[in-house]
């Protein structure tokens, strides 16, 4: 019988942007920027091979602000880049089956037209069905200590953090990181959290009812309420 590990780390791949299905996938995003279309499919275009190589979005996904419906199923994605809150016309967010995506970044939050979504909900940490855990995050990182601009993904979920995820202002003297668990679209997500500040952590609403009740670092030492399942 398989028991629920104590901790999680976050994957820790890098892209290579060398591959072809990024390439290819860098173009066909400057495609849809160009003629401003309403529905991204990327991943339909691409080979199986080319899809497996990537392991992410690229920033300039922050171009697509005429996209209305973002399909990202079955993909080889470990993570989302903070740059989809720049997708501000984004109304329906598709990732279903993409389950090594297990959070999703807090800048989710801006596409305030996002209504709809289909999340494959049991792959999340903390999901209210069995109540997984969330990777441990580090509560305050100085400049000193870690360069924002080349980090490890498998110990921030990152390899930059450029902006903060509350006021969007520059993180170039220290760095928080929290988990909250919010609404977005019709599904509850883990959302990750890059702050510069603690007034920014502060700021952050209450997370969804049933859920962690604060903003937290993660952790084995983290209690959750109880699973459904």
């Amino acid at each position: 019988m398989k028991t629920r590990p104590a901790t999680v780390t976050f994957h820790g791949e890098e892209q290579d942007t060398e591959a072809a299905g990024w390439l290819r996938l860098l173009a066909l995003v400057e495609e849809a920027a160009a003629d401003r279309r309403t529905v991204f499919k990327p991943f339909v275009e691409l080979s199986g091979a080319e899809r497996r190589q990537v392991i992410t979005l690229p920033p300039t996904i922050a171009k697509l602000t005429s996209v209305e419906h973002l399909v990202l199923y079955g993909t080889n994605l470990v993570r989302i880049p903070p740059e989809i809150g720049a997708m501000t016309s984004l109304e329906v967010f598709e990732p279903y089956t993409s389950h090594r995506l297990h959070w999703y970044p807090y800048e989710l939050t801006r596409c305030a037209r996002l209504t709809h979504s289909t999340v494959s909900t049991r792959a999340l940490y903390g999901n209210f069905k069995f109540r997984p855990p969330f990777p441990e995050l580090r509560p305050v990182t100085t400049a000193e200590n870690a360069d924002f601009n080349a980090l490890a993904p498998g110990v921030w979920g990152t390899d930059a953090v450029r902006s903060c995820s509350v006021c969007d202002g520059p993180v170039d003297r220290e760095l928080r990181q929290v988990w909250i668990s919010g609404d977005v679209g019709t599904d509850v997500l883990p959302l990750l959290v890059n702050a510069c500040s603690a007034a920014c952590v502060a700021a952050l609403p209450e997370p969804y009812r049933g859920y962690i009740p604060t903003p937290h670092t993660g952790g084995p030492g983290i209690v959750q309420p109880p699973g459904r399942w």
